[in-house]
């Protein structure tokens, strides 16, 4: 198999909220959108597809299931700074800054759908 890019599927009440937020507050970018769905991209990342809950192309069985027990992990370099950026930009913060026994920093935002996104790095040995 030769995989050429790689996306994350959810299923939201309002796209366009869902997609303003990870724009506004983790630099996606909108590739292709229309009416219930939107394709966020970061060269970085995989791609985010946001599906309006009941669209037709999902299974029947889900299709009006929105998102839910979902998160969304992104590793980032500086999480002091990134909690400090998504602080002052506003950012529902749901779960604030923490140290897990096992070593990984964390934190969480919530965006507009109740999708929870959170963003980790390993806790360096100074911290360990």
């Amino acid at each position: 198999m030769n995989v050429t890019s790689t996306a994350v599927s959810l299923t939201v009440d309002d796209v366009p909220a869902g997609a303003a937020f990870l724009a506004r507050h983790l630099g996606f970018r909108e590739a292709m959108a229309a009416d219930g769905f939107a394709s966020l991209v970061r060269e970085d990342t995989p791609d985010v597809i946001l599906l309006r809950r009941g669209t037709e192309v999902l299974p029947e069985g889900v299709r009006d299931q929105p998102a839910a027990g979902v998160i969304i992990a992104f590793t980032v370099d500086d999480l002091d700074a990134e909690y400090e950026r998504l602080k002052n930009e506003g950012a529902p913060i749901t779960m604030p800054l923490r140290e897990e026994p096992w070593g990984e920093r964390l934190f969480q935002i919530t965006d507009p759908n109740g999708v929870v996104i959170q963003l980790v790095a390993w806790a360096t040995s100074e911290r360990a």
